[in-house]
């Protein structure tokens, strides 16, 4: 639901009833309430059905006036963001007021994100903010940068620790933000921003043993096999978590000749041994993969020294 379809549904509750318009009509979660009878059209309005308050109270009534008044502090009042968006952009500010955001202001300002960078890492895919002025332009304005346009970066996030050990090159950003484990256990994170790569080319390990962290898809195996290139002593860590219907998860990157698994999608099966091939198999096979945050990342890092 967006905010036009969220203050509908606050006035339904407050005046008992609100206009018919295009947005409440296109918007099929609105619409879903309609034909359960949780809310009645009659004429030119929209009524509250039996059932309407108690879906109300249980889903949107404590969370509409935290929107309603971070909205209001920003002046954006009359966009259409999605509530996820909202979300999003309220747990920026906290994060950027508590100074737990990673990376953190300085770092993206330091690296002149791009729109697609910052997409990636905040956002459902590096595509999601395309054509979404207004929501750049929030963004921008709560966090006090300026996301540049999309291009290919030089800039490599590093989650630090006092004596590293070894590194762990992430695909996705969210092993950095939990950096208790880590840094209790001398691991040194990277996070270059998915398929952006080239720029490891520099990178220096300084002697030290550098593992991959990966979604265990077809773009994610296709990713290592590209930052492998750039660091050829680049390590692949074995996934610890479940796999998962691609087809279920609603996940856009699908594996190549899935009627031919022993093609292994097309990757270079000279990169992955007997143990590895079997695995990718599996997951064709099945059309699963293994989300790359669910893993156990330290169980991940002790398997591969055993």
């Amino acid at each position: 639901m967006n905010w036009t379809v969220l203050k509908s549904l606050h006035q339904l509750f407050l005046d008992r009833k609100t206009k018919v318009k295009h947005s409440l009509k296109e918007d099929s979660s609105f619409q879903l309430l309609v034909s359960n009878k949780e809310i009645i059209e009659v004429g030119k309005n929209y009524l509250p059905g039996l059932l309407f308050d108690s879906y109300y109270k249980k889903h949107h009534l404590n969370l509409f006036p935290i929107y309603f008044d971070f909205l209001k502090t920003h002046n954006l009042l009359t966009k259409r963001f999605e509530e996820e968006d909202i979300k999003t952009l309220i747990e920026l500010q906290s994060k950027k007021q508590s100074g737990n955001l990673i990376p953190s202001r300085e770092q993206l300002i330091e690296a002149q994100e791009t729109v697609r960078g910052f997409s990636t890492m905040f956002f459902k895919n590096d595509k999601y903010l395309d054509k979404k002025d207004s929501l750049i332009k929030a963004i921008n304005q709560i966090l006090d940068i300026t996301l540049v346009e999309n291009k290919d970066q030089q800039y490599l996030y590093i989650l630090q620790c006092e004596k590293p050990e070894l590194i762990v090159l992430c695909e996705n950003l969210d092993f950095l933000r939990k950096d208790k484990m880590p840094r209790e256990n001398n691991y040194e994170l990277w996070y270059a921003g998915g398929k952006n790569v080239p720029k490891l080319k520099y990178a220096d390990t300084r002697g030290l043993p550098i593992f991959y962290s990966a979604d265990w898809d077809a773009d994610g195996l296709e990713i290592y096999e590209l930052a492998k290139e750039k660091i050829p002593k680049l390590q692949l860590l074995y996934p610890t978590a479940i796999s998962k219907s691609i087809v279920d998860t609603e996940h856009s990157s699908h594996w190549k000749n899935q009627d031919k698994p022993e093609a292994l999608s097309n990757l270079s099966s000279h990169l992955y041994s007997e143990k590895y091939q079997a695995k990718i198999k599996k997951l064709i096979e099945t059309n699963h993969w293994i989300i790359e945050e669910s893993n156990d990342l330290k169980k991940m890092i002790q398997n591969s020294f055993s």
